[in-house]
C-alpha cells in the first residue's frame, strides 16, 4: 500500500459514515454472510469517495463476486440476489438496533449504489416557513387527513389475501424468510467432457480457469474437430430436458410465488455462494458438480462409473433390514427398465440455509423425481412416510430413494423403504422412519 492509499484508507476509517457501516456489518444478520459484508463495504466506500457514478451489475459482479469481466448478468443473478438481501438487512437494522443512528445508508430500489443521508436533515428553507402559508393550507391538510382516515377504515374491513405458502418441501426452503430460492440446473457439457476425457473433473477443477478454457481435461491426442467440440463444450451453457421438467414442476408447485425461484446454471456458482441461502440442485455428480459438495452428508451416494456401458448405481452406505447394499439402474439414458433417483433435503455446510437435491442415475430418474414431487398425492404419501406434518415448525432433513419404471417413455416413480430422516448436528443416520408402499 503506497502513501496515498494509506492516507485515503485512514480518512475512510475516520469518516462517521464508514464507522456506521462497520457497526452494521458487525450485527448478526451480516455476520452470517461474508458476501453481504463485502458488498456493503464496497458500495459504501464508492459512495463516500464519490465514485458511484459508474457502478453497474457487471462491475459489481467482477469486483465483489469474482466474476469474469465479460460474464452475462442475464444468466447469473448473483449481484441482484445479494443487493436485494443487503437492502432488506439495512431496513431491518435501521428499524431495530440502528433506530438512533445519526446517519442512514440505503440502496435505492432498481439501483446498484449506496446513498447516505442524515437522519436529522431538514429540507432547505424549512426553518423560514411562515405561519401564513401554513394557515392557508391547513384546511386542505385536514381534508386530506380525513380522506385518508376514511379510506384506511374502509380498506381495513376488506380481508387481505395472505401470501400463499408453497407445498412441502419448497416450504422448508422458504423457512428462513423471504429470500429467493436458487435453482441450479445441471451442466450437460460437464458430463460430455468427462466422457471425452475418460475421467470426471472434480469440483475444484470445474471452477478453475483452465477448465473454462478447455485445457483441464485435454486428452493427449485429439483431432481438430475434437478440439473444436471440446472448446465449444467448455465455453457454452447447456442443460437437459429432464432439468426443464423439474424446473417446470417447481414453478407449478410454487404457484403465485414462482418469481421467488431464480434459475441458475451450475457454471455461474462459486463456493462462497453456498455459504447461505436456499438452493435446489438438479442432477447427480456426473452432470451437476455442485451435488458432490454434499456427498459426505448422504447415505445413498452415486458410484462414479467411468465406462459408458456400465450401469450407474447408488451405494447404500448404511443398509438396514430389507435394504440392498447398492441400487443399479439403466445403463444409459433412453433405455427401458428400472432406474433410481433420490430426493434429499440437507443443511448447507455453514448451517445458514438448506439445499434440496433432486438426483437421478439417468435423466429418466431426475425427470421422474421432479414429477413425483409435484404430484399432490405422491407428495402427501411421502410426507406421511417421513412423519412430516404441515405443522412441523422447522425443516426436517431427509433422504428418500425412488424406484423408477421406464417403459416406452412412460415414467412411474415409487418410494422404496429406504427413507432416512436425520437431524443436525447429530449423525445423519441417527434415525430411520417407516416404509411407504
Amino acid at each position: 500500500m503506497n502513501g496515498a492509499e494509506a492516507h485515503s484508507f485512514q480518512e475512510l476509517g475516520n469518516d462517521p459514515r464508514w464507522q456506521l457501516v462497520e457497526r452494521i456489518v458487525a450485527t448478526e444478520p451480516f455476520r452470517k454472510s461474508a458476501r453481504s459484508c463485502d458488498l456493503l463495504r464496497y458500495l459504501a466506500e464508492r459512495a463516500i469517495l464519490n465514485q458511484s457514478h459508474d457502478l453497474s451489475e457487471t462491475k459489481l459482479g467482477h469486483a465483489v463476486f469474482g466474476r469474469a469481466l465479460d460474464y452475462s448478468p442475464t444468466e447469473d443473478s448473483t449481484v441482484r440476489v445479494h443487493v436485494r438481501q443487503v437492502r432488506l438487512k439495512l431496513h431491518e437494522y435501521f428499524d431495530g438496533d440502528g433506530r438512533n443512528e445519526a446517519w442512514i445508508v440505503e440502496i435505492p430500489k432498481g439501483s446498484y449504489f449506496a446513498v447516505f443521508r442524515s437522519r436529522n436533515a431538514k429540507p432547505a428553507g424549512e426553518a423560514k416557513t411562515s405561519l401564513r402559508p401554513l394557515a392557508s393550507t391547513l384546511p386542505w391538510i385536514l381534508s386530506a387527513v380525513l380522506l385518508l382516515t376514511t379510506l384506511a377504515a374502509w380498506f381495513s374491513r376488506v380481508p387481505r389475501p395472505q401470501p400463499q405458502v408453497p407445498p412441502w418441501p419448497l416450504s422448508a426452503l422458504f423457512y428462513n424468510g423471504d429470500q429467493p430460492v436458487q435453482v441450479v440446473v445441471a451442466d450437460i457439457n460437464y458430463g460430455l467432457l468427462s466422457l471425452m476425457s475418460g475421467r470426471q473433473a472434480s469440483l475444484q477443477e470445474y471452477l478453475s480457469p483452465t477448465y473454462r478454457s478447455g485445457q483441464e481435461l485435454k486428452p493427449g491426442h485429439e483431432t481438430a474437430s475434437e478440439q473444436k467440440v471440446r472448446s465449444y463444450l467448455s465455453g457454452s451453457v447447456l442443460t437437459s430436458y429432464a432439468d426443464l421438467v423439474v424446473v417446470s414442476s417447481l414453478l407449478r408447485m410454487n404457484g403465485p410465488g414462482r418469481d421467488r425461484l431464480i434459475i441458475r446454471p451450475a457454471k455461474s456458482l462459486l463456493p462462497r455462494d453456498m455459504e447461505e441461502g436456499s438452493f435446489v440442485l438438479i442432477g447427480g455428480p456426473a452432470s451437476n458438480p455442485w451435488t458432490s459438495y454434499f456427498q459426505e452428508k448422504l447415505n445413498f451416494r452415486e458410484r462414479n462409473v467411468s465406462s459408458v456401458e456400465s450401469a450407474a448405481c447408488f451405494d447404500n452406505l448404511h443398509p438396514v433390514a430389507g435394504e440392498q447394499q447398492s441400487y443399479c439402474g439403466l445403463p444409459f439414458t433412453g433405455s427401458s427398465g428400472v432406474d433410481y433417483a433420490t430426493i434429499s433435503l440437507l443443511p448447507l455446510l455453514s448451517s445458514h440455509g438448506s439445499a434440496l437435491i433432486v438426483q437421478g442415475l439417468q435423466q429418466e430418474g431426475t425427470e421422474a423425481a421432479g414429477v413425483f414431487l409435484a404430484d399432490p398425492a405422491n407428495n402427501q404419501k411421502l410426507r406421511q412416510s417421513l412423519g412430516i406434518s404441515s405443522k412441523t415448525p422447522e425443516p426436517v432433513y431427509f433422504e428418500v430413494l425412488l424406484r423408477i419404471n421406464s417403459v416406452q417413455e412412460h415414467l412411474l416413480a415409487k418410494p422404496l423403504s429406504s427413507l432416512r430422516v436425520f437431524s443436525i448436528p447429530e449423525s445423519p443416520f441417527s434415525a430411520a422412519d417407516g416404509s411407504s408402499q
